[in-house]
């Protein structure tokens, strides 16, 4: 018998991609990143608007509201080459919010009375001691009357003390005789601690000791005696708002709004690291109680102060001056970046006017 010989079929040729479907995978890919890009702007944007801090990582990423700018536009480019309109639109939404958001928070108002006093102060946080050298050098040079000091733990102190001189009853022998010894900063109020936990307040005015507001770093305060009046002082140090600590963060700038409001009747200077911006609710409502921020008087509340490296090309301006608005005027603010320290200086010049 004669054996059948099954023939195989022939192998199909393999179909050749569609025309256009590489480049409709490209947009797809653009679109893809575009809309993450949108979504985290979104959040914080939304958080803005709502007047929340909401929660890690939108918390550390209102305090560079203006920066997102940048990844906004990247989503807009992104959208018009993917040809997503949608995403386009969700975009220029995007970008006119935080157009908004970055002009200055608050109206600009400064009292109209006669001028009692001019005062110079500088609020520096030394970064656990290591910008002392640094900020000794610039106070030398700025001579401010009132120097608030950040971070400054027990060998700062005590090379703050050495170096300025300080005036108490043990110096002068309790006789009142301070021709005994030239001291430039006589007066003093401090929070003795170590790493980020010491503070001191400097200064050229007499101080009456206030109770410091309790918190994780030294927020020491007094009351001064400017020429006849008096001016209450408050070192502001709060907790960072770290992953896992922004009740502790929110807590303590709590307290400095209520010790803000407790006493709107007496000229107010609260001024330090507030470890937040303006683009913060919690720093908000401690501006809401009456204070103006001296930088934002002067025009400059975007300019950033933290890190230092990087100031002023990027960064956050988490170093504030804050007065009471109805007693204080703001001349010109100066940032000044010192050695060993992460932090930018900040020196302001202020009037004191009579209440009308």
């Amino acid at each position: 018998m004669e054996s059948a010989t099954i023939e195989r079929p022939e192998p199909m040729p393999d179909r050749a991609p569609r025309a256009g479907t590489a480049p409709r995978k490209r947009r797809r890919g653009k679109a893809g990143f575009a809309a993450l890009l949108l979504l985290g702007v979104s959040l914080v944007v939304a958080s803005r608007t709502a007047d929340l801090d909401a929660f890690t990582p939108v918390t550390q990423l209102l305090a560079f509201l203006p920066w997102l700018l940048a990844p906004t536009g990247l989503a807009l480019l992104l959208a018009l080459v993917a040809r997503w309109w949608t995403g386009l639109t969700w975009g220029v939404v995007v970008l006119g919010a935080l157009a908004w958001y970055i002009e200055p928070y608050g109206k600009v108002s400064e009292p109209g009375g006669p001028v009692l006093a001019e005062v110079r102060v500088m609020t520096s946080n030394v970064q656990f001691g290591r910008g002392t050298d640094a900020l000794i050098k610039a106070v030398r040079r700025d001579r401010p009357d009132i120097v608030f000091v950040e971070e400054c733990e027990l060998t700062c102190s005590a090379t703050l003390r050495d170096t300025f001189g300080y005036l108490d009853d043990r110096q002068d022998g309790g006789s009142g005789d301070s021709k005994k010894k030239s001291v430039e900063y006589p007066h003093r109020q401090a929070v003795e601690g170590y790493g980020s936990t010491g503070s001191v307040i400097l200064s050229r005015y007499p101080l009456k000791s206030a109770a410091p507001i309790p918190g994780s770093m030294g927020m020491p305060g007094a009351v001064a005696d400017i020429e006849g009046h008096p001016v209450r002082l408050q070192l502001a140090h709060p907790m960072p708002p770290l992953p896992g600590q922004l009740d502790t963060w929110r807590r303590e700038l709590g307290a400095l709004r209520a010790y803000a409001a407790k006493d709107t009747r007496t000229p107010t200077i609260l001024a330090g690291d507030f470890n937040a911006t303006q683009d913060h609710a919690a720093f908000r409502a401690v501006l809401d109680t009456g204070l103006s921020d001296a930088a934002r008087l002067t025009g400059q509340d975007r300019r950033p102060t933290w890190p230092a490296r990087t100031t002023p090309r990027f960064g956050a301006q988490i170093d504030h001056v804050l007065v009471s608005t109805k007693d204080f005027s703001a001349r010109e603010v100066r940032f000044l970046e010192l050695s060993g320290t992460d932090h930018n200086a900040v020196t302001v010049d202020l009037d004191l006017h009579r209440r009308g």
